[in-house]
């Protein structure tokens, strides 16, 4: 998968990249990440990638020309994916809220391009003409879009096979299921008295599956009740849950 992002401060992603599963995944060309700096599109003397609003207020407004001039250059590269076929995402508080079937959605793709506004936002036009989708994190504001890009790119290259190692890991997540992800344990098998439960360690994969399931199913009804009404629940799973909230 290759991911195009945009952005006025392309030297805040390199920390992040350039660690861990993400620099692996990089390494072994499961994923390639392009910055590109808005401000080498621009036709001015200074460069100049924001201006006042129109109708006054305060803040300042990203300009569409630089933006619309970065991403077709891009989506015009004989290696780019078609233009149509690429999902070009403003990081807009104005968008659907990431989750992690958006994940799993955008994975999917060949190339992936994200835009991060800045300031009071980005000229409508932008907007209304050259995005194909917009996402935000969450109900709460931040200076710029740098961070939720960081965050799109880590959890949409956990679907990419391979960059996780282990092929089902992504699917036991928490959220993939629907559910929290049950408690994890490892040695040493007691710590100051708190003993790893003996199930863990009995060996009998059956059981641990069950286990695993319902450590699940009770988490997330103590943390996360909301979930539950769109999780995918079997019959046993409903049985359970019935017997935590009458507490038998």
């Amino acid at each position: 998968m290759h991911i195009h992002i945009f952005t006025l401060f392309p030297s805040m992603f390199n920390s992040y990249l350039d660690e861990s599963i993400l620099k692996r995944a990089q390494q072994a060309n499961l994923i390639s990440v392009h910055l590109y700096d808005i401000r080498a599109y621009t036709t001015d003397k200074h460069h100049v990638t924001d201006d006042a609003p129109y109708g006054g207020g305060g803040g300042m407004v990203m300009k569409a020309e630089p933006i619309f001039a970065a991403v077709e250059a891009v989506s015009n590269e004989p290696s780019a994916v078609s233009h149509q076929q690429t999902p070009i995402i403003l990081l807009s508080p104005l968008g659907r809220t990431f989750n992690q079937e958006i994940a799993k959605e955008l994975a999917q793709h060949e190339q992936l391009m994200l835009i991060c506004g800045r300031y009071e936002g980005v000229d409508e036009r932008v907007r209304e003409h050259l995005v194909t989708d917009e996402i935000s994190i969450g109900d709460y504001v931040l200076t710029g879009g740098e961070l939720p890009a960081m965050i799109m790119v880590d959890a949409i290259a956990r679907y990419i096979p391979n960059v996780l190692g282990a092929e089902n890991a992504a699917s036991e997540d928490s959220f993939a299921t629907g559910l929290l992800e049950y408690p994890h344990y490892t040695r040493p098998p007691e710590f100051r008295g708190w003993a790893v439960p003996e199930i863990l360690q009995s060996g009998d994969h059956a059981k641990i599956a069950k286990w695993r399931r319902q450590q699940a199913l009770r988490r997330t009804l103590q943390k996360r009740p909301d979930l539950l009404a769109s999780a995918s629940l079997s019959e046993d799973d409903k049985k359970f849950l019935a017997t935590l909230k009458d507490g038998s």
